[in-house]
């Protein structure tokens, strides 16, 4: 298959050794001081760029025919509109906070959890990510994923970063060194506490679900996520 690659830093890299290594050609890599774009000899598109970038590297590859992969986070603003041009073109479109086959398998659990906490109000909810200081966006991308699943099954209304009011999720970020992204939540009462986690050891994780992703995406028309991906 051949994959086009848009953003190609850190994780534009491993996605490039993953794909390699799973049999795939690069066939470019778009970055900031990109001027023009082949789109003729891609089969699909893979977007870790900047937030900035993100929607319009994702309109491009839907009006030129591409299926496309984004894993950018700080440009949901614009998620609804890029579900409106994929549908409009016939495309094929995947966006996920988080591309880690285990990430997404703690997503389940955690909105498996929030349902079975939805009526022991004793225990109030927070939650902890933790990342390499090179991180732009706080919090995650993946944090607010989850904040999202326990709001979808429980009374909670919204979050908040750090100080968040008595219906609204906590979420507190920390930056250090080089770690490639800890997420705890957390439910404490006055007599103990319910805690799931998922620490990443490195971001190949990440890289590997997202060449999975263009894997799976190739040939299909649609809105996916990762769940359709892993078929959870």
């Amino acid at each position: 298959m051949n994959i086009a690659l848009f953003g190609y830093g850190r994780m534009g890299k491993m996605i490039e050794e993953v794909a390699i290594g799973r049999g795939h050609q690069i066939v470019a890599k778009i970055d900031v001081d990109t001027t023009a774009i082949d789109f003729s000899k891609m089969d699909v598109a893979i977007d870790f760029s900047m937030p900035q970038a993100a929607y319009g590297n994702i309109r491009s590859c839907l009006e030129n025919g591409i299926p496309i992969i984004s894993g950018t986070t700080g440009w949901l603003e614009k998620y609804e509109d890029a579900v409106t041009l994929c549908k409009e073109k016939k495309g094929a479109f995947i966006y996920a906070s988080n591309f880690s086959l285990g990430v997404n398998v703690f997503f389940e659990l955690n909105a498996h959890l929030a349902k079975m906490m939805k009526e022991l109000h004793q225990y109030a909810v927070s939650m902890e990510e933790i990342h390499h200081t090179k991180k732009l966006d706080a919090p995650s991308g993946t944090a607010i994923t989850l904040a999202e699943g326990v709001i979808k099954h429980t009374a909670y209304t919204g979050w908040k970063l750090d100080q968040a009011e008595k219906q609204e999720v906590a979420i507190k970020s920390k930056r250090v060194g080089t770690v490639p992204g800890t997420h705890t939540v957390d439910y404490s009462s006055q007599v103990d506490s319910i805690e799931i986690k998922h620490t990443a050891h490195n971001r190949e994780g990440f890289a590997h679900g997202a060449v999975v992703a263009a894997e799976w995406i190739h040939g299909k028309t649609g809105i996916f996520s990762m769940k359709d991906v892993l078929g959870l």
